[in-house]
């Protein structure tokens, strides 16, 4: 269902019991609801959670900016490079309005909040900013934007900037799969098919990449958010994988050495996905955390 949420038009599914406790679910940069597997949702609701999925401004069916036009991405990175100033469509801090604007809209006055790696920078904002409408906050391969922090190899920089070699869904797809492949769990692989069968959906569903650059541009602009994360009350998850080639490990420990009493799950031979053997233990944590709040 679409809502109108801090202004703007943001798609939102809703599942499990209308009394249930509240669960914001954020995805990461370019991607859609969906990209939240089914398995993990259910395993959601029948630990009693309401679970609200939703896609991010430029993303999926939600409204999108292309009135900003398609930002330069190589000037971008050669600003941050130089510690200069970037200037971005609009900020992390305007998607985290986004995210309580849709608990507004449905009425939840207080929500458990997961976020998944740029989602998990969204939901710092939301945390730290609306401390009042967070109850428990998971984050998920992400990072505080700290400059000392491990950065990815250069070869998934231009992946992760690079364009498909056509316009074609079949092109698209392919693209996807090989970035997945780079950023995926060495110790998790997702059978190939399968993986094609998820992203053939998630083409179909929406395809837009000029958005996807003005989300990164967000991203690079927001820089070190390690001052924003002592104002974190939520009792707080860290969830990371040791071998995730994006976002390194370090990243996490870094959240978890920032954030008051925050607790940290490391998972060996996980990288930057949520392959289905661990989607029970994902569930398990952030059930766990969220019954810290209610102690």
């Amino acid at each position: 269902m679409r809502i109108r949420a801090n202004g703007i038009a943001i798609e939102v599914d809703d599942q499990g019991a209308p009394d249930g406790e509240p669960l914001l679910l954020i995805m990461g940069l370019g991607m859609q609801l969906v990209a939240w597997p089914e398995a993990l949702v259910q395993a959601l609701v029948s630990r009693g959670f309401r679970v609200l999925r939703m896609d991010n401004r430029d993303a999926g069916l939600s409204q999108g900016f292309d009135e900003l036009g398609v930002p330069r991405l190589a000037g971008v990175m050669l600003r941050y490079a130089l510690h200069r100033p970037v200037p971005a469509p609009y900020g992390l801090a305007d998607m985290a309005a986004d995210a309580r604007g849709v608990l507004d809209a449905l009425g939840v006055a207080r929500a458990h909040v997961c976020g998944a790696s740029m989602g998990g920078m969204i939901a710092q904002h939301l945390a730290a900013r609306h401390p009042d409408r967070v109850k428990s906050l998971t984050l998920m391969m992400t990072t505080s934007g700290a400059r000392r922090l491990p950065q990815p190899a250069l070869h998934l920089r231009r992946a992760l900037i690079a364009r498909p070699a056509g316009h074609d869904p079949a092109a698209v797809v392919a693209h996807l799969e090989r970035l997945m492949r780079l950023i995926g769990s060495p110790a998790y692989p997702t059978p190939p098919d399968e993986l094609r069968r998820r992203l053939q959906a998630s083409v179909q569903r929406a395809w837009r990449p000029a958005g996807t650059a003005r989300q990164l541009v967000a991203v690079v602009a927001d820089g070190d958010r390690s001052p924003l994360l002592a104002r974190i009350e939520a009792p707080t998850r860290i969830l990371h994988g040791e071998a995730d080639p994006l976002v390194p490990v370090a990243a996490g420990r870094d959240l978890a050495a920032k954030i008051r009493d925050a607790q940290a799950d490391l998972v060996p031979g996980m990288g930057h996905d949520l392959p289905l053997p661990l989607l029970p233990r994902i569930a398990a944590g952030i059930a766990d955390n969220a019954a810290r709040a209610a102690r």
